[in-house]
């Protein structure tokens, strides 16, 4: 039986559950925001100046070179290249920002259709989550997308079902899409990609695999605000303006409010992420080519070309959106952009589940990294990111203390003075990435300034952030390596 058929006999069984009558789209003001933002380089330059004043300081006093100084000359020395490519993405996000506030208080009606795609596991532990972010679709897309349509992908017979079938009855927007149990993709693809590539069969069975249809992925506990909706009404009408310079995908900010994270510690670790969104992402993404990857939430692609690549990419695919990334570098190079606004999601409620999720990660970009059947000038910056990333073990300032205390030898003098600045460079890039993340973070909760312990133990806790960091990179890269059997860990979201 061939997938369509599939779809066809699904389509009208009691696994399909179609969206109701009708009701009346609430009323948003499209300039209720939660906080103005802009990436700042203050911060970056104070900490590099204190880093590199200290840095000469420490080498005019002894600039002795050993064993453990060769060793931090080269990790120390390794993240430049990310940090000089991450902060070309913090300027280019700044200037689409203050380009973006020259523009009219409201973007115009979007009559191109939305199909918003939401995933989920279906377990009761993750329903709070799911409820919160489909609310919030209903609440503020409709102000800009009158086409709008919400479909909540969930498997046969997962354990929440009735209660996802409840919450999208009688509401207009609302369509629950369950994957049968016995659909197999021609690559016999697994887990989240299996869930998305059967929704994009469905579109292009029911005749939306359409350029003018507009995909947004949203994960189960990721919503929007109406500042979300406004960026992507301005950037899908750009396109009808842009002609053959017209882009295919695009993604946004990710950040984490408050009131949605259960541990404020793991809410401050978490400030990395959108540190990375409006640095790493922006210069890649931003520029036309998504090489160092894509997130699975607030990622917005046409129809047309999610059919084209879509998700079947084998047994072994775990970070399906990077690999999306990759795949569409190569089929449309230099047609991605990046925007500012911002999704809402929640951080991980335990050490343990933060772990867990770096460490699926970690991974999965291993996996992807190795990969042959995607050209090698495509991988090379993921390859570069995820050396940089497993290397995180022995960047540690307090592992290479450690290590040199058992070896007699703690100078960490580098070979040459030349590399001190850039030593700074890379500690100031670092910190500046979990303060401007932490920014956007504090700025999307309902209380926007931050509060007066969240920056001291920011500062005091990245090495402790970072550790964690690398602790779950090395189990990643050491389950990479027994070439085990994937799996899909998906955590608690109870908020």
């Amino acid at each position: 039986m061939t997938t369509i058929d599939q779809l066809a006999m699904y389509r009208e069984s009691p696994l399909w559950t179609h969206p109701a009558e009708p009701e009346t789209a609430p009323l948003v003001r499209p300039r209720e925001r939660q906080g103005a933002w802009r990436p700042g380089f203050g911060v970056f330059l104070f900490v590099f100046l204190i880093f590199s004043v200290l840095g000469w300081w420490t080498w005019e006093r002894d600039p002795a070179f050993g064993f453990l100084g060769g060793v931090a000359t080269v990790v120390w020395t390794l993240p430049v290249t990310g940090t000089i490519l991450g902060l070309s993405g913090g300027l280019l996000a700044m200037a689409r920002i203050r380009r973006d506030r020259g523009l009219p208080p409201t973007a115009a009606l979007v009559h191109d259709p939305l199909v918003v795609v939401v995933p989920t596991i279906g377990r009761h532990d993750t329903y709070p989550a799911l409820a919160r972010v489909v609310s919030s679709f209903c609440r503020y897309l409709p102000a800009y997308f009158p086409n709008l349509r919400v479909d909540v992908v969930i498997e046969e017979g997962c354990e929440a079902r009735e209660q996802i079938v409840r919450m999208a009855a009688g509401n207009r927007w609302i369509r629950v899409v369950t994957v049968p149990r016995d659909y197999r993709t021609p690559n016999g693809t697994r887990f989240k990609a299996r869930a998305n590539h059967y929704v994009n069969e469905l579109r292009g069975a029911e005749g939306e695999a359409r350029s003018d249809v507009w995909v947004l992925h949203m994960d189960d506990d990721t919503g929007v605000g109406p500042d979300t909706a406004e960026a992507v009404a301005r950037f899908i009408n750009a396109q009808w303006l842009a002609g053959e310079n017209a882009r295919h995908l695009a993604q946004g900010v990710l950040s984490y409010p408050r009131e949605h994270a259960v541990n404020p510690l793991l809410w401050l670790a978490d400030a990395v992420r959108p540190g990375c969104d409006i640095s790493m992402f922006a210069a890649t993404t931003g520029r036309g080519m998504p090489r160092a990857g894509l997130h699975g939430e607030l990622l917005l692609v046409r129809a047309s070309v999610e059919a084209a690549i879509g998700w079947d990419f084998g047994p072994q695919s775990i970070v399906e959106d990077a690999e999306f990334a990759l795949r569409f570098c190569d089929r449309y190079p230099r047609r991605s952009d990046w925007f500012p606004g911002r999704s809402y999601g929640a951080s991980p409620a335990t050490v343990a589940d933060f772990i867990r999720q770096r460490e699926r990660w970690a991974w999965g970009l291993f996996m992807l990294s190795a990969k042959r059947t995607i050209p090698l000038r495509r991988r090379l910056l993921l390859l570069h990111n995820v050396v940089i990333w497993a290397s995180g073990p022995v960047q540690h300032l307090g592992l290479i203390i450690l290590v040199g205390a058992l070896l007699g030898d703690t100078d960490t003098s580098p070979a040459s003075a030349v590399v001190l600045p850039i030593w700074a460079l890379n500690m100031a890039y670092s910190v500046w990435l979990y303060w401007e993340g932490m920014k956007i973070n504090a700025l999307a909760s309902g209380r926007l300034r931050r509060l007066w312990w969240e920056l001291p133990c920011l500062l005091f806790l990245i090495p402790v952030f970072s550790l964690l960091e690398a602790v779950a990179v090395f189990r990643g890269l050491v389950r990479f390596l027994r070439n085990g059997e994937s799996t899909f860990t998906v955590i608690a979201k109870p908020m």
